[in-house]
């Protein structure tokens, strides 16, 4: 509920069950263009709760306390690894660009002082890709910055990719056979086509990636993030989207066939023509979903 008028109005919040209590003006000011900054600018009818005043909003609100501490003062909690996989996703989904940023900011200085345990650096693999057909099957690139290279046609098959930071790369083509690819980032990547068959993707992070005809059959994509991204005739065959969160994604003419979707986040996704036979939906967010042409025979609903 709203106490009083104006900026310091006292506004009090339900993140998925955990309560907080903050102002207009600590959820406005720092970023006015945050999904945030426009549900209290004023512009904009709020539903509360009419017995207590809360706002209720449907995420995870492990990491909600450290999202109001950078709009109240700026600050970047210090985490470990996965922790700031969680926050990025959050910060994605409020759209808080300049946290975003930081926590970018924050991940490259780690992964350049772990860059000394890995087999190659950023470095390496930037006079390494200048030759034709590259390979870094099976070699241990943790950690190692690769954002915004052109890495198309690369084999990565049977490597250790934890932690890698893909954001914005071009990976057209690759190859991620196998790999272990837990808690990488490859927000807003080129991934059109990529083999990613049998894939360790556990919480990575692939918000408005565009992964467009890309194999994906057999990966473990457990709380992954595919906010906004681009699955159009994307091969899922039997893949774990256990808690992944699919809200807004263009999934047409995606195969889902034998996937596992308990708990999966598809509010607003695109699954026109989608090939859904026998899959359980049952304990599947589709709030605003679009099946228009989706085979769901035999699907459970």
């Amino acid at each position: 509920m709203m106490k009083e008028s104006g900026l310091s109005s006292i506004v009090r919040l339900d993140i998925g069950g955990k309560k907080f209590c903050t102002t207009v003006s600590t959820l406005t000011q720092r970023e006015p263009d945050s999904m945030l900054g426009a549900m209290f600018s004023g512009r904009h009818t709020v539903c509360e709760d009419p017995e207590k005043g809360y706002v209720f909003i449907d995420r995870d609100g492990k990491h909600f306390r450290h999202i109001l501490n950078w709009l109240r003062d700026g600050v970047v909690p210090s985490l470990a690894e996965s922790e700031y996989s969680e926050l990025l996703r959050e910060a994605e989904y409020f759209q808080l660009i300049g946290l975003i940023d930081e926590i970018n900011s924050v991940l490259n200085t780690r992964k350049e002082a772990d860059e000394i345990s890995t087999e190659l650096s950023r470095t390496d693999i930037i006079k390494c890709i200048q030759s034709e057909k590259v390979r870094f099957r099976g070699v241990n690139l943790s950690g190692v910055d690769l954002s915004k290279l052109d890495l198309s046609f690369v084999d990565f098959s049977f490597a250790c990719l934890k932690n890698v930071f893909f954001s914005r790369t071009n990976l057209q083509c690759a190859k991620f056979r196998d790999v272990d690819a837990e808690g990488s980032i490859f927000h807003n990547a080129t991934l059109r086509e990529c083999d990613f068959t049998g894939a360790n993707l556990r919480r990575a992070l692939l918000a408005g990636a565009n992964l467009q005809s890309a194999n994906l059959q057999d990966a473990c994509l457990i709380d992954c993030s595919f906010c906004g991204a681009d699955l159009r005739s994307a091969h899922l065959q039997t893949a774990d989207l256990t808690n992944a969160n699919l809200e807004g994604a263009n999934l047409e003419g995606a195969n889902l066939k034998g996937a596992k979707l308990t708990n999966a986040n598809l509010k607003g996704a695109n699954l026109q023509r989608a090939y859904l036979r026998h899959v359980n939906l049952r304990d599947t967010r589709l709030d605003g979903a679009n099946l228009d042409g989706a085979n769901l025979l035999g699907a459970t609903r």
